[in-house]
């Protein structure tokens, strides 16, 4: 189904009401109505992209674990960082609603088609958010506590923010989008050496072709919203394209460290220099001709990239 086919809020929530004022709604008539608020919160974690990191933290975890992993402290870690991305995302959806209603891309969200109030998703959001950061401090560590703060204080209140201010909000929200491998780390070792900032460098220059790549494909979805990503305010593309170049130009040298620091062996070395080798000969396509179909290719590869090259250094981990 599609975002414009779905109930809309209002109707949902009238149809709450009469019920409720009725008393005596069927069962299968509350358990619908229940299954699709659930739904919403669930939509509201953004459940995809939280996987996604998830499975990087995972990864971290496994590589920095001395010996054979801890699996009990994994799952808590897990549990934070689960927590952690969906508080985070829950409340960049409560500030940003009002774009989100604009963009075509954002506008089917629990909150622009009312499935979800705004104080619903605030409150979720707030309660999920402290109580990651208040679990990862206790039942793991104070570092990943201390990450989980700055995560949260630096996506929503720098990077949301500057979103509508400055294109350089794609390099601020680059610093607490590369933190999933530290959480991994930390909880692993209870420090962040030099593999968990390589780690980290992996995919702070990762998020430079992908969200460029999002941005030229949506282009007029945030020029309608008045968000200044760089194919926006620099229609010429000058500026995104020379970072998408050379953002990946220098991930492929940085996505070796691990094999070079001895995380990984030889055959994640190989993977990864051809698994960099695509991503940026896709990279300098797009620089080359910014438009929206090499946008969306570059998009593809660098989904497919990120999972790809963690997946090697788990198999090849030393």
């Amino acid at each position: 189904m599609r975002a414009d086919e779905q109930l809309p809020g209002p109707v949902l929530y009238s149809e709450v009401a009469v019920l409720g004022a009725r008393g005596r709604a069927p069962a299968t008539e509350w358990w619908l109505l229940s299954a699709r608020k659930l739904s919403a919160y669930v939509e509201l974690t953004k459940p995809r992209i939280t996987l996604l990191i998830v499975l990087v933290a995972m990864g971290a975890y496994w590589l920095g674990s001395r010996g054979a992993p801890d699996r009990s402290v994994l799952l808590r870690a897990v549990m934070g960082v689960c927590l952690l991305a969906a508080g985070i995302f829950a409340l960049n959806q409560y500030l940003e609603r009002d774009l989100d209603a604009i963009m075509r891309r954002t506008e089917g969200r629990p909150l622009p088609t009312g499935r979800l109030k705004p104080g619903e998703a605030l409150g979720f959001g707030v309660v999920a958010a402290a109580a990651a950061v208040a679990w990862l401090a206790w039942q793991v560590n104070a570092v990943s506590g201390l990450l989980a703060l700055f995560t949260l204080g630096s996506y929503l209140f720098l990077y949301t923010p500057l979103k509508k201010i400055t294109p350089h909000c794609t390099f601020i929200g680059a610093f607490p989008g590369a933190t999933p491998p530290l959480f991994g780390w930390a909880a692993a070792r209870g420090e962040l050496g030099l593999e968990a900032w390589a780690l980290f460098g992996i995919l702070f220059l990762w998020q430079f072709p992908h969200f460029h790549s999002i941005a030229w494909t949506y282009r007029e979805d945030y020029a309608r919203a008045g968000v200044r990503m760089w194919p926006v305010v620099e229609p010429e593309g000058h500026t995104a394209s020379r970072q998408i170049a050379g953002c990946s130009a220098l991930l492929l040298p940085a996505s070796l460290l691990p094999g070079l620091l001895g995380v990984c062996g030889p055959v994640y070395l190989g993977g990864a220099a051809l698994l960099g080798g695509w991503l940026l000969w896709r990279s300098v396509g797009t620089a080359r001709r910014p438009v929206a179909g090499e946008a969306r290719r570059l998009l593809l590869v660098s989904v497919l990239y990120l999972p790809a090259l963690f997946g090697l250094m788990v198999l090849d981990y030393r």
